[in-house]
């Protein structure tokens, strides 16, 4: 069906973008005629690369406790919800939607509550994988249970960057359709696919009294880019490369595994790229070294895993420097965004804290696009 569509199909569709951060959202999904006509976020440094290449005067600078329903445009079609993931996380503090963090979800909630019959028709929400397990299901179940009061039926879904673009990225979604369900909807378990594994069929096993739906997609793409693919291509003689010294003690925290396997491939005929990032192992920091070439999941900076290192190996040389902010971008899909954070470190975490722009747009044009005509059109399942 998606391939059908176009902007003159449909018209402008108008959304809200909760927790815009950068605005990666916006950016994946303005090609398709979705139009967002309203975005909010805390974070000042974020909302100064947005308006770097977004017209920031919809853009609300504050808490989204402070945000009421009035303050929102009328007739909004689509709402997106990046809420904090931070107390979800396998990496975080595992309090769940009871934290300071991502219990922002209840706020979006009660945003929805607020505009009454005037909510958005579909809400998506993006999270980490984490948001399934966290308190035994407990919070993925009371999120679930809030959209169905609300008038949603969800369906649960998965998707993994690396399928787009050279990052280990696994993402949980949650796309929320109000009223009548669109043609192709089906109630019930879905069939297992590789947006739904069996943790997500589990999901719908396991609240069968909830709201829930499953709409067909097309599988994933299946070619996955490499490193090399993003690197930015640095002089010799660049000061970011680390000297001497610094790749001594970097090679020293290896362990013997993966020191063979740095050996190996700084002695190979060509040069090939790797992600590396600390560990704490025993109490002792160390550095690991993924064995594919592809990068693992960027996220906000902060020390240890939380920064990516960049390995250069081959025809018998070893240099390493940290990733840049320009390859954190081509990372996240955006290679065209303009970086204008103040220090290398704020660019780093609006990536970091980001979604990747072609996922987005393919759930853009896989799901949102034929949902929004069917309801435009008036069609139900």
């Amino acid at each position: 069906m998606a391939d059908q569509l176009s902007i003159d199909d449909i018209g402008p569709i108008r959304t809200a973008e909760f927790f815009a951060g950068i605005g990666l959202v916006r950016t994946a999904l303005e090609p398709l005629g979705i139009d967002v006509v309203w975005a909010n976020d805390i974070e000042k440094a974020k909302r100064d690369v947005y308006a770097a290449n977004h017209d920031a005067s919809d853009f609300h600078l504050g808490d989204i406790r402070d945000v009421t329903a009035r303050r929102l445009p009328q007739g909004l079609e689509l709402a997106t919800s990046s809420f904090p993931c931070v107390d979800l996380s396998l990496a975080g503090n595992r309090r769940g939607l009871l934290g300071e963090q991502s219990g922002m979800f209840w706020e979006f909630a009660r945003i929805l509550e607020e505009l009454g019959e005037g909510r958005p028709r579909v809400v998506l929400l993006e999270n980490v994988v984490g948001f399934a397990s966290s308190h035994g299901g407990k919070d993925l179940a009371d999120a679930l249970a809030e959209l169905a009061r609300l008038g949603y039926s969800s369906d649960v879904f998965t998707v993994d960057a690396r399928h787009f673009v050279p990052q280990s990225r696994p993402r949980m979604f949650l796309l929320g359709i109000r009223g009548q369900l669109p043609p192709g909807a089906v109630c019930g378990m879905p069939p297992a696919s590789d947006v739904r594994p069996e943790w997500v069929r589990r999901i719908y096993l396991k609240h069968p009294d909830l709201r829930m739906h499953y709409l067909p997609m097309a599988a994933l793409p299946q070619d996955p880019l490499e490193l090399s693919a993003v690197i930015e291509r640095l002089a010799a003689d660049d000061r970011r490369w680390w000297d001497g010294d610094r790749v001594r003690a970097f090679q020293a925290s290896l362990s013997p595994g993966q020191a063979a396997r740095v050996d190996a491939l700084r002695n190979a005929p060509s040069i090939t790229w790797r992600a590396a990032y600390r560990r704490t192992r025993n109490g002792i920091a160390v550095w690991e070294v993924r064995r594919d070439s592809i990068g693992g999941c960027l996220r906000t900076t902060g020390g240890g895993s939380s920064r990516q290192a960049l390995v250069e190996l081959g025809t018998g040389s070893l240099r390493v420097r940290w990733m840049t902010p320009v390859e954190y971008a081509r990372l996240m899909g955006a290679g065209s965004y303009r970086v204008c954070a103040a220090t290398p470190n704020q660019a780093l975490f609006g990536f970091g804290d980001a979604v990747v722009v072609d996922v987005i747009r393919w759930i853009g044009e896989q799901y949102l696009l034929p949902v929004l005509r069917a309801a435009r059109a008036g069609v139900a399942a």
